[in-house]
């Protein structure tokens, strides 16, 4: 396939970040699903067009993308909200500095500003945009769901819920419409069937939106932010192994096309490390048994949830295989051999090499004899890939600078990223 003809599905790739965030707990069961649906279902009863649609949906699959743990996660569950503008403002700045993104993170800024007879217009000078309050409505219904008892049980209490505060928290047209699209009992079912993904698919047909490789980049870029940000621990990982595969991608000969498909592998490769808790993954000391098991779910996860765009096929190996050995001893399918493709061979060294060179919070990273010495036991132990291990040894200066001005980068926008956070929540809050 060529550059030209590559294509991914954009709201593909964001609904499964947002599956991401919402399998880390099964209090979140698809809710960044559910408001997604509501949203769009009001929106299209008020014939909002499709560019502003297409804006919302993104924004209702990562609304709670802010809410970087899991403690987080679960207080913006409650329907009297906690603080809910320190989530709403990281994700914000998370997301602001992408076009495709830029009007999303506005109506995600303002999606728990309560209404107020018309004061919630505007925020401290901020015009806040109709599908903000659209966002917050929906996201107050997927809120109040209770998962243990059946939906229409509790749709007419809910329903009453949401029109006690109209004019109040929420926007009187906006009730109105979902009063419209919730009198029928599909609409209740749909919120809570385990096929979500398919009543979903009118949101997807209508709403199509497809990024070529170089747009597929910039949007991983970010994506890799979202992932590593959760923690200083992880905060400048993912930029380190991007640059690495690419670096060493280029030295083998790999095309142009072929580079780029690395650089956004490595940005999505730890991708299931949204699901995995942040006690696990900033514990400085050695894993227990059952916390390594946990932690080496992230590969399958990965795999899985990219497993579901399309057209990100090859890059999903190259991303999710990456503790896979060429002597079938990884992890978590047993891959090995000619089975495991060179694209995922560059990718477990990059990973590898990245993290025995890069300082860690508990401990400064290796030299390169040291580096070197094990890179070269674990191509003779048929780990990793002795020809790939030959290119790092003999580029290895190279390699570790691009390795470290990479996550210099990475570093300093993490910095940005906190002070800006600081920032906009003492003006906002």
């Amino acid at each position: 396939m060529s550059n030209k003809d590559f294509k991914v599905p954009l709201l593909q790739l964001v609904s499964t970040i947002s599956n991401a965030v919402d399998l880390v707990s099964p209090v979140l069961n698809n809710h960044h699903k559910q408001v997604a649906y509501i949203s769009y279902k009001i929106a299209r009863a008020m014939g909002f067009p499709i560019k502003k649609l297409n804006d919302l949906i993104i924004a209702s699959l990562l609304h709670d993308i802010g809410a970087l743990t899991l403690r987080d996660r679960i207080d913006v569950m409650e329907f009297e909200e906690k603080n809910p503008y320190s989530h709403t403002i990281s994700g914000y700045v998370l997301l602001k500095d992408l076009e495709i993104f830029k009007r999303p993170a506005q109506i995600i800024k303002h999606h728990h500003l309560p209404w107020q007879g018309g004061k919630g217009k505007e925020f401290r000078g901020d015009t806040v945009l109709l599908e903000s309050h659209i966002l917050y409505l929906a996201d107050r219904v997927s809120v109040s769901i209770n998962h243990r008892e059946h939906p229409l049980t509790q749709s007419m209490s809910i329903s009453n819920l949401i029109k006690n505060q109209s004019n109040k928290k929420f926007h009187p047209d906006f009730v109105d419409a979902f009063g419209k699209v919730s009198i029928k009992e599909a609409f209740w079912l749909d919120l809570v069937s385990p096929s979500i993904d398919n009543r979903l698919e009118e949101i997807w047909n209508n709403c199509n939106i497809e990024l070529n490789l170089q747009e597929l980049l910039e949007v991983t870029r970010i994506i890799g932010r979202i992932i590593d940000f959760r923690s200083r621990f992880t905060s400048i990982h993912s930029s380190g192994v991007t640059a690495v595969a690419e670096i060493i991608a280029k030295k083998m000969n790999w095309s142009d096309e072929g580079c780029i498909k690395m650089q956004i592998a490595g940005y999505l490769h730890d991708l299931g490390k949204l699901i995995i808790p942040n006690e696990i993954l900033e514990k400085p000391d050695k894993l227990t048994k059952d916390e390594f098991n946990i932690m080496k779910t992230h590969t399958y996860h990965g795999y899985y949830l990219l497993d579901n765009v399309k057209g990100l096929e090859e890059i999903n190996e190259y991303a999710s295989f990456h503790h896979e050995r060429i002597d079938g001893s990884g992890y978590p399918f047993k891959i090995g051999g000619e089975d495991l493709k060179e694209g995922s061979r560059i990718m477990s060294i990059a990973d590898v090499f990245t993290a025995i060179t890069e300082d860690r919070p508990y401990r400064k990273g290796m030299k390169e004899d040291r580096a070197i010495e094990i890179l070269e036991r674990m191509g003779r132990e048929l780990v990793l890939d002795s020809k790939i291990i030959q290119v790092v040894r003999e580029n290895f200066d190279e390699v570790n600078n691009v390795r470290r001005k990479a996550q210099q980068q990475a570093s300093e926008r993490y910095e940005e990223f906190e002070r800006e956070i600081h920032r906009t929540r003492k003006f906002y809050c």
